[in-house]
């Protein structure tokens, strides 16, 4: 059956994958709804944006009479929420922007979506399915080196990054419980791959070190997260938003835990490999690591236990940590376009493809 899925945030990293996997591996229908902040970039949905399936809508999701509009238009049968901030620098830097998007817009779309869903008929509404896509950080951190964050796991956020994506977590399930809103949560690791804006960790590794520029590593680097190829969670998401059950939850985790400076020494060995005429200056790009003053608050170690989704749904990630890290590398070497639009401001202007 050909769905009509509402994507938010679908210029972002994990949202441009959801788009381009959605239109490239099935039949369904697409409106992505994005604000177009800083992060949003339609230039990394290029490959889809001619597509009949496929409409725009730059809408901030805090605009609850223009959701009004989209619901109506589109007539979803399914939400795919992945709009939100997501640096935890940014942050800590200025909290305020992640309240009002993350908690008060996520808001804004469950009252649209259950005003929508309330004058559907009684099938549709059976059918109808809001997928709210969060991260492990709301857990908090974990001390033991065996601990796994679980789908029960207590919820102990420790930025403002974090606690906004709880409150929104929060939220959804209480719509669901209180309203009947049939949703789904799901909670992922960090997610790395082509596309990824440049102020993360891997891709401002690899640029850094192109550029000849310090490699900044918090406190000792000791730092431990589970990576997930982002390929690998949109596939999830869409298991997830098909054939998960209503009202569950399921955490998604790509069973590679490395240390933050095992990472960056890593992306330093592949770029010799891959990239071996450096800048000017660099003997080696292991050279360039540096450490820094840790961030505030910086949780020590994120691990997913990722068996129910498994159990439950049959996913499981086809890439390594050491396959997807190298096609990671080396797409960001064959498009250094994207990035150099990226780092120039270039991506924001002309913004193709919008229907506001």
């Amino acid at each position: 059956m050909i769905s009509r899925i509402l994507v938010t945030g679908g210029a972002g990293f994990i949202g441009s994958a959801v788009v381009r996997h959605l239109i490239q591996n099935t039949p369904h229908e697409v409106a992505n709804l994005d604000k177009l902040t800083y992060a949003g970039n339609l230039e990394s949905l290029a490959s889809i944006s001619d597509s009949p399936r496929y409409r725009f809508y730059r809408v901030d999701i805090c605009d609850g009479t223009t959701l009004d509009t989209v619901f109506a238009e589109f007539k979803p049968t399914a939400v795919m929420h992945l709009a939100a901030e997501s640096h935890v620098d940014r942050s800590i830097d200025g909290p305020a922007e992640f309240i009002q998007t993350n908690v008060v817009g996520t808001y804004s779309l469950l009252e649209a979506a259950r005003r929508y869903w309330n004058g559907l008929s009684a099938d549709e509404k059976s059918a109808f399915r809001f997928h709210h896509i969060s991260t492990d950080e709301v857990y908090g951190d974990l001390e033991g080196t065996d601990d796994l964050f679980t789908e029960t796991t207590p919820y102990a956020p420790s930025s403002p990054y974090s606690a906004s994506k709880a409150s929104s977590d929060h939220l959804v399930r209480a719509w669901h419980r209180t309203y009947g809103l049939p949703v789904l949560v799901t909670n992922c690791s960090n997610n790395y791959g082509p596309y990824h804006f440049p102020e993360k960790l891997i891709p401002h590794m690899i640029l850094n070190a192109l550029a000849g520029k310090p490699l900044p590593v918090y406190g000792d680097g000791s730092q431990i997260r589970d990576w997930l190829f982002v390929e690998d969670h949109a596939r999830a998401l869409v298991e997830v938003v098909s054939r998960g059950k209503v009202g569950e939850t399921y955490n998604i985790g790509g069973h590679n835990e490395k240390r933050n400076l095992e990472v960056v020494q890593i992306l330093c060995d592949l770029l010799e490999e891959l990239a071996p005429d450096k800048p000017e200056g660099v003997e080696r790009y292991r050279d360039l690591i540096t450490f820094v003053k840790d961030r505030p608050g910086h949780d020590l170690r994120y691990a997913i236990d990722a068996s129910k989704i498994e159990r439950e749904l049959g996913w499981k990630p086809q890439e390594t940590f050491e396959s997807g890290i190298r096609k990671t590398v080396q797409w960001y070497l064959d498009n250094r376009l994207w990035w150099q639009r990226v780092l120039n401001g270039d991506y924001r202007l002309g913004r193709l493809g919008e229907a506001d």
